[in-house]
């Protein structure tokens, strides 16, 4: 008998703890859901200026030599807060975005969201600051991109735009858009030019006695195909596409660049930060953490980013997509510059 409830109790123990932890997982999931779903499809907005001043205030009294000099820097501490906060409404705001781009620009539907909330909360003469790194990508997504910074400008807002290591191509072309582009010594600038590539698999179809028919209303509906027998008439119709696309590229940069010397600068070429100085492509030589420290003296300066919801799909897809990208970007790095 003794034995029968010592076995109950072991086994109405063992089921009370699982029970216990099964409750205790769906309890963390339903918490992580309920927290994603508050946070989804919002905006973030971060006051940069007080991580700064927290920052620079925990390492100074780190650095105290004793207790009187961290009372005393404590004490100075509460003033300082005291007339930040009386002054706090007076001082301009510097807004930071970040845009990282792929080659398919999905990211700009994000930035116009940002643009947006900035433009529910800027004032004349605040500034912002958008720390661009793309290879570029897509003509209709990267002339989007510039269309959607070209707001802040027809609001009145200052735009700079900072380049710590890439902006080629469509990355360029929402870069000129800006007031003011500063660039990192060794960040990649440039490179106004137009490609397009496909392979044709039509000669090892017809290997195989595959026949592809292509059936098109309008003489020009298909110039260039992946499955059919390409002709010299409609490769001449796609070098001329792509040189209506240079010379739109063109015309934009010379809007918002007007002193550059176009015939040096659009062959397709890209630049190190340094030559690109030289060369009218940029206005100055810095990182964007210097400048954003720079202006945090007078302005107060704030972070906004839009967070999406992402499902799994989305974040495998999004980690499939920038390897793709980065290996890209590689190629073409190590095929045009040397190794260092």
């Amino acid at each position: 008998m003794l034995d029968f409830f010592y076995f109950y109790g072991l086994f109405a123990a063992k089921t009370l703890t699982w029970v216990l932890a099964v409750a205790f997982i769906i309890a963390l999931i339903t918490n992580a859901a309920s927290r994603q779903k508050r946070t989804a499809n919002r905006l973030q907005v971060t006051d940069m200026s007080a991580k700064l001043r927290q920052q620079q205030q925990s390492l100074q009294l780190d650095c105290a030599i004793n207790d009187a000099q961290r009372k005393q820097l404590k004490q100075q501490y509460k003033q300082l807060a005291k007339a930040e906060k009386k002054a706090g409404h007076d001082k301009a705001r510097l807004y930071v975005l970040n845009f990282n781009g792929s080659m398919d620009a999905h990211e700009v539907s994000g930035l116009s969201r940002e643009i947006t909330g900035i433009l529910q909360l800027a004032q004349p003469g605040d500034e912002v600051l958008v720390r661009l790194e793309s290879g570029g990508g897509v003509v209709h997504g990267y002339g989007l991109g510039a269309a959607e910074l070209a707001r802040l400008k027809a609001h009145g807002l200052t735009l700079t735009v900072a380049v710590d290591k890439v902006a080629a191509s469509g990355g360029y072309m929402m870069a000129c858009v800006a007031q003011r582009i500063i660039a990192a010594p060794f960040a990649i600038v440039g490179s106004i030019g137009v490609v397009a590539q496909m392979p044709n698999f039509n000669k090892f179809l017809k290997n195989k006695d595959i026949d592809v028919e292509l059936h098109t209303a309008g003489a020009y509906k298909r110039t260039l195909t992946l499955f059919g027998e390409n002709d010299d008439v409609g490769r001449a119709k796609f070098q001329q596409e792509l040189e209506v696309i240079h010379q739109r590229f063109k015309d934009f940069i010379a809007e918002n660049r007007p002193n550059l010397s176009l015939e040096k600068v659009t062959t397709g070429e890209h630049w190190l930060g340094t030559d690109a100085l030289a060369l009218g492509l940029v206005d100055e030589l810095s990182t964007s953490s210097d400048y954003l420290l720079s202006q945090n003296a007078h302005k107060q300066v704030i972070s906004v980013h839009y967070q999406p919801k992402k499902n799994l799909k989305d974040k495998l897809s999004q980690a499939v997509e920038l390897g793709i990208s980065r290996a890209v970007l590689k190629l073409i790095a190590n095929a045009s510059r040397p190794f260092m």
